[in-house]
């Protein structure tokens, strides 16, 4: 136990909320009591601190000893509106900050699951007390932000110098959630999960089902998006028996490869690999950074069903379209938003496409702009998948993606890289030609369009001279009435 201890570290950082925290500490020291940072703040300024990075402040959590909540929330309400959080819960928010101050509480299980609790506050309890109700002992550490005092009853700086991941106690086993948590700090921190740890959350499984799935949607958003390596997520999901709970991944176990192309062992590894190769090209704006983030995660889920061994070698034919279906399933388990499927899927279905393209360059304009067409307009989107998919291969180096630099290059020379092929002829052309609004309209612009993307046609006067053309073929215009189709910049509205 290191109680008081004089590690030097500061979580609040450059955050504007550092004067108020401080100002609640006086206040509440003058009144009798004690207040302390508690949480990931510390956590976070602990590993900062070792690694000489940076923090950003932010999400500050403080613990109030020694007053009643109503005292609390007077000193809080000094600095702001309040929002309260439950009669018994004594949490109060300052109202549009980044701050949460709370009073020690204790938990009783009364039910099944991640909500099954009766929870009490009792200002009584001492830090030392308070702390067995968190979940890891790096989440028990402690900080007094008068004297820079570190509380941690529980190891957690040991534990973060060992890069361990343990359990508080017992107390964890009542909150099932904490086993998604678990993953995803392995894979933020770089932790490997102590024994015991594991052994709780595989004894957890029978509880998974009870998890709300916007908690488990926040979970693994949080493996991806903050994970350093998202792949140690999945070995440890597997180490603790819930990677069940994800049956299309689980599936992966056990699948073969070519071991001349992946000599890194079979799909289920692969895709770990996959992740944590991703992790480092992961792109900064949040819904690039979750659909790669998926469809890297998924990539590779048709090869179950595709796998066979073939004169000789380990082939998946197909497995990129075969891949549809589970990645939708996969996604319903692990995910809210309805629409990243229509963004996920398409990345799956082509991510082999970059190098067989750059293998084949015979293929061309007209093969690049049906592939920008697939994937919603998202070239750049399939190539951070592609890339993550060649480099998960160890111990093969994969530095340069040269696949896809050469797809993005004739992209941007098509204008392309983020959009899809834009039609030169519209139904207000067929208008202007003559033609009355209907069906046919429909059949005529896509035949104009394939040609546009076949290099037929490369301007708009040339792809209303096509449909003209295809009109009278059809019947449908008159050879006099086609009349001159109008200059490329000209208005026709």
């Amino acid at each position: 136990m290191s109680v008081g201890s004089r590690t030097i570290i500061d979580p609040l950082g450059e955050s504007d909320l550092a004067p108020v925290v401080v100002a609640i500490a006086e206040a509440a020291r003058d009144a009798g009591g004690r207040a302390l940072v508690v949480g990931g703040a510390v956590r976070d300024a602990v590993i900062a601190e070792r690694s000489g990075s940076q923090i950003d402040g932010k999400d500050i959590d403080v613990e109030v000893f020694g007053l009643e909540p109503a005292t609390v929330q007077e000193l809080v309400g000094r600095h702001g509106p309040v929002d309260t959080t439950g009669e018994h819960f004594a949490v109060f928010k300052l109202h549009g900050r980044d701050l949460d101050v709370s009073l020690p509480r204790t938990e009783e299980k009364a039910g099944s699951g991640h909500r099954g609790f009766l929870v009490n506050a009792d200002p009584s309890l001492p830090p030392e007390r308070a702390a067995l109700r968190r979940d890891f002992t790096i989440n028990a550490i402690s900080w007094d932000p008068l004297d820079g005092s570190i509380v941690d009853p529980l190891g957690g700086l040991s534990d973060l110098e060992s890069q361990t991941l343990r359990h508080v106690g017992p107390a964890f086993g009542e909150d099932p959630l904490r086993v998604l948590r678990a993953a995803q700090f392995v894979a933020r921190f770089e932790l490997s999960a102590a024994p015991d740890t594991v052994s709780m959350c595989r004894s957890l499984l029978g509880e998974a089902a009870t998890l709300p799935r916007e908690r488990v949607a926040e979970e693994w958003t949080k493996l991806l998006l903050r994970g350093s390596r998202p792949g140690s997520g999945l070995h440890f999901l597997d180490a603790c028996g819930w990677i069940e709970t994800t049956p299309g991944i689980a599936a992966l176990r056990g699948v073969e490869q070519d071991p001349v192309w992946h000599p890194e062992g079979d799909v289920f590894v692969h895709t770990a690999h996959v992740l944590d190769a991703w992790a480092t090209i992961r792109p900064e704006d949040h819904d690039d950074a979750i659909v790669t983030g998926l469809a890297a995660l998924c990539h590779d889920l048709g090869k179950p069903a595709t796998t066979e061994f073939v004169d000789g070698r380990w082939r998946a034919r197909a497995h990129e379209s075969a891949g549809s279906d589970p990645t939708r399933e996969l996604l319903g388990l692990i995910t809210i938003r309805k629409d990243l499927a229509d963004q996920v899927v398409p990345l799956v279905e082509n991510h082999l496409a970059p190098v067989v393209f750059h293998r084949r360059p015979r293929a061309g304009r007209p093969a690049i702009r049906r592939l920008a067409n697939r994937v919603g307009g998202r070239l750049d989107r399939l190539v951070t998948v592609a890339h993550a998919d060649q480099a998960g291969r160890p111990p093969l180096v994969v530095e340069e993606f040269a696949a896809g630099e050469w797809l993005l290059e004739m992209a941007r020379g098509l204008g392309i890289e983020r959009s899809t092929v834009e039609p030169l002829a519209q139904g207000r052309d067929l208008i202007d030609l003559g033609l009355k609004p209907g069906p046919v309209f429909g059949s005529i612009l896509a035949e104009v369009y394939e040609a546009q993307l076949d290099d037929a046609v490369a301007t708009r006067q040339e792809a209303v001279a096509l449909a003209a053309s295809i009109a009278r073929r059809e019947g449908l215009l008159a050879q006099e009435q086609a009349g001159t189709p109008p200059d490329e910049g000209a208005s026709t509205d």
